[in-house]
């Protein structure tokens, strides 16, 4: 079955840089696009970043634009996807998800990320 595992979220300060991986399973990897959503207290899940199956063409929210870049490997075998988060702005906090075919698709469990002095 499919299976999306998050890691790397945490606390950094206003201005630090944090680097989220999500190992995929279960599906064709590079058949998919794969996306960053994320959800901050009492607000809607929003889509940070999407990839396309082959790596080739990405979009990012425009919050993020500049400061996030989303990338995806194939290593031994180990999908993964990642989001490399710069700049980071106390606005960024939220748990951040992984997804695999959109909003009706499959999600990881989710990754808290804390942006604060």
């Amino acid at each position: 079955q499919v299976q999306l595992v998050e890691s790397g979220g945490g606390l950094v300060q206003p201005g630090g840089s944090l680097r989220l991986s999500c190992a995929a399973s279960g599906f064709t990897f590079g058949t998919y696009a794969m996306s960053w959503y994320r959800q901050a207290p009492g607000k809607e899940r929003e889509l940070v970043a999407r990839i396309s199956g082959n790596g080739g063409s990405t979009e990012y929210a425009d919050s993020v634009k500049g400061r996030f870049t989303i990338s995806r490997t194939r290593d031994n075998a180990k999908n993964t996807v990642y989001l490399q988060m710069n700049s980071l702005k106390p606005e960024d906090t939220a748990v951040y998800y992984c997804n695999v075919r959109g909003p009706t698709g499959y999600w990881g469990q989710g990754t808290q990320v804390t942006v604060s002095s």
